[in-house]
């Protein structure tokens, strides 16, 4: 036991240790007593260990304000001084020592000591400095829309994503890691990220943003979506695989990889794995499938009708798989405008499954998304900024219903109407994917050939008549050679396709059948004058009265205005022409006018009044598109050197041979209906006719049956 003189004595041996004394503190509370100062609150600054903060009474520039005022001291004994009023945010301690002076010089000695204190050590890096310094490889830009994006190195290949992405945030990650050993923190990469996007948006070039199509000079570029990041290169000389191209790609989440492109395939080998049907409906297919490779539109919707069981869905998952697939490639119709944006924002193909019934809001948004139109949203967490997209994108619809009701969506439409498959044709989903998959890289470098071909020829096209989707048209008349078809095929087919979509529009619409009524009996003339709402009772005298009262029915003149304007181009092919008169007349009564320019002339009819080459109708004679039709005339590839040359369309597949301009092509024929309803052809085109164009002569007939559209004539 130590008694408690031993502890006495080793106390008195044992030296008390002394307080650091922090050279250059500034004695904040003998500065604010000495110049009178009111300190409501002395408390420590606890963010700032050691700190000690002195809130004031009133604010030492002006007395009236009172509170939001407050100096402080920190560890290092530094004083320092904040304001909130408006009119003394900013001052600092230096302000108010000029004011009120501390004296005997304590403000220099303490600046310097602090200065002093400092000198030797080297300048703190920070992590977001750090972070910044570890994207130094890393190239920046920002789209028109004011979106900024980062192209970074991965290995051999660079990958291009917005600077808010999680994978730039990854990036940066991993690259800090590389350096430190260890991740950096939330704050750091928040401050790096914005100062990375303030660079991107002030200090680099401004650069468009492509998703998996996009055009460079008089090339185009697919983007393979693969890990080495690879796109194909397709010019008028053929296709390539070309590692960092001189475009930019994004990707979303969910998009897929396509295969490495073979070249010794036939696109004719995917017709063996869809129901397709006859040979119209395999043209049309093939010329939406080629403009889907444009990087411009505009795109025609592609709808695949038919009853249930005629493999609609899987039609559409296999023709979306060639070009842009996806995780989900069919989904489910948007319920607003906004969810249709994102998901063309996110992909090249919009496919919507099982749509049944389109209504006009989807309607018009689907037009503007084929042609061409702006889209604009409210950013999200703001009052007033606004995201404004500008899109074009291919569209597949399937249903069993008829989805065109509205005229607008029909005339930039291919209906396909798919035709019945058989038990004991079917196959099952395992054997189609797996036959599907081992052949996809063929038809993928076929397609791509065509794309190639059709670059060539694009510039020396040219259509005797030019339908609504002229580009389309266009572009598919420029594929027909490589894709074996005989000169007119695409617009025999595509003609026919309009016709059949007008007809079915009008007579799903109950105004356009009552108008038919009106001027058919309208005491022989042909010949209607008057007012949008006389115009309506007409008609409300016509229809029976549960369509009056049915939805489809319009209920005011303005409504039905409206309508006929929808309606006028269909009726116009049809026979029926529609004039508004933009001047008033008695009275201040604007007036409209209905007159019958066709006798008896229904929508297939008018299409038949133009023109065909023989050599369209001859390819196209008997085949009924709901059947399957006869065997599909399709070429496996370019014609052999032994083959004649495609002189009737002033085309040649050497792109190192001179190409002669293409002359319209026409031809003299006559339609006659006979009793049985069965059209025939008379007479063949005559030899010098590929330089000139005549006038077809139509023979509508008098039998009461409806005649039969072209692709159901038979030819002598």
């Amino acid at each position: 036991m130590i008694s408690r003189e031993s502890l006495a004595r080793f106390g008195a041996h044992t030296a008390t240790p002394a307080k650091p004394e922090m050279v250059g503190s500034f004695d904040m509370d003998g500065y604010l007593a000495k110049h009178g100062f009111d300190v409501n609150h002395r408390k420590p600054w606890h963010s700032h260990p050691g700190g000690r903060i002195y809130e004031l009474a009133q604010c030492p520039f002006n007395p009236d304000h009172t509170g939001g005022s407050a100096a402080f001291t920190l560890a290092s004994g530094v004083p320092g001084f904040d304001c909130k009023h408006d009119g003394c945010r900013g001052k600092t301690i230096k302000d108010v020592f000029a004011r009120y002076s501390p004296g005997s010089g304590e403000t220099t000695r303490v600046f310097e000591d602090s200065k002093a204190g400092t000198a030797g050590d080297k300048p703190r890096v920070t992590q977001s400095q750090l972070l910044v310094e570890s994207a130094a490889d890393a190239e920046f830009f920002h789209t028109p829309e004011g979106e900024a994006f980062a192209s970074l190195p991965v290995g051999e290949h660079r990958e291009v994503w917005p600077l808010k992405s999680r994978s730039c945030r990854r990036w940066l990650t991993r690259a800090f890691y590389r350096r430190l050993g260890k991740p950096p923190g939330a704050q750091a990469m928040q401050d790096a990220l914005a100062l990375l996007e303030a660079r991107a948006q002030f200090d680099s070039p401004a650069r468009q943003v492509f998703t998996r199509v996009a055009p460079c000079g008089d090339a185009i570029y697919i983007d393979l979506c693969n890990d080495r990041w690879e796109a194909v290169e397709i010019t008028t000389k053929g296709w390539y695989v070309v590692q960092n191209p001189p475009v930019r790609f994004r990707r979303s989440r969910g998009m897929q990889p396509l295969p490495f492109p073979a070249g010794d395939g036939s696109i004719s080998q995917l017709r063996s794995l869809i129901n397709i049907g006859g040979d119209k409906n395999w043209i049309l297919l093939l010329a939406w499938l080629v403009a889907a490779c444009r990087p411009q539109g505009p795109y025609p919707l592609l709808i695949l009708q038919g009853e249930q069981g005629s493999a609609k869905s899987t039609t559409a998952k296999l023709l979306r798989r060639i070009i842009d697939p996806v995780t989900a490639p069919l989904r489910t119709p948007p319920r607003e405008e906004r969810d249709l944006l994102i998901a063309a924002n996110n992909s090249w193909v919009v496919a919507y499954d099982n749509v049944s019934g389109i209504p006009q809001w989807l309607s018009d948004a689907l037009c503007r998304l084929a042609t061409g139109g702006g889209f604009s949203t409210r950013e999200l967490y703001t009052d007033t900024e606004e995201v404004i997209l500008d899109l074009t994108r291919p569209v597949i619809l399937n249903g069993i219903d008829h989805l065109a009701e509205r005229p607008d969506l029909a005339d930039r439409a291919i209906i396909l109407n798919l035709p019945h498959i058989e038990e004991t044709a079917r196959r099952d989903e395992a054997e189609l994917y797996a036959a599907y998959e081992r052949e996809r890289p063929q038809i993928l470098g076929a397609l791509f050939t065509v794309v190639s071909a059709a670059l060539a020829c694009l510039h020396e096209v040219r259509l005797p008549r030019k339908p609504r989707m002229a580009d389309f048209a266009l572009w598919a008349a420029a594929a027909e050679p490589t894709l074996g078809f005989q000169s007119g095929a695409f617009m025999n087919a595509y003609s026919g396709n309009r016709a059949e979509a007008v007809q079915e529009t009008l007579e799903a619409d109950p105004v356009s059948a009552a108008i038919g009524v009106l001027i058919n009996n309208e005491k022989g003339e042909g010949h209607w004058t008057g007012t949008s709402g006389e115009l309506l009772k007409h008609l409300e005298r016509i229809v029976e009265d549960r369509m009056k009262k049915s939805p489809a029915w319009p209920k005011t003149p303005r409504g039905l205005s409206s309508r006929l304007r929808r309606l006028s181009t269909f009726l116009r092919e049809s026979g029926i022409e529609i004039t508004f008169h933009d001047q008033k007349g008695t009275g201040g009564r604007r007036c409209l006018t209905i007159t019958r320019t066709a006798v008896d002339m229904t929508a297939t009819t008018a299409a038949t009044a133009f023109a065909e080459p023989a050599s369209s109708l001859n390819q196209l004679a008997n085949i009924d598109s709901t059947s399957g039709g006869r065997s599909p005339v399709v070429a496996d590839g370019p014609p052999r050197g032994d083959q004649p040359p495609l002189e009737h369309r002033g085309i040649s597949l050497d792109t190192q041979a001179p190409r002669q301009p293409v002359a319209e092509e026409a031809v003299v024929c006559r339609v006659n209906l006979g009793a049985s309803g069965s059209a025939q052809v008379m007479g063949d085109p005559p030899a010098d006719n590929r330089a000139s164009r005549s006038t077809s002569k139509v023979d509508s007939g008098t039998t009461d049956e409806q005649p039969m559209s072209p692709a159901e004539a038979t030819v002598e």
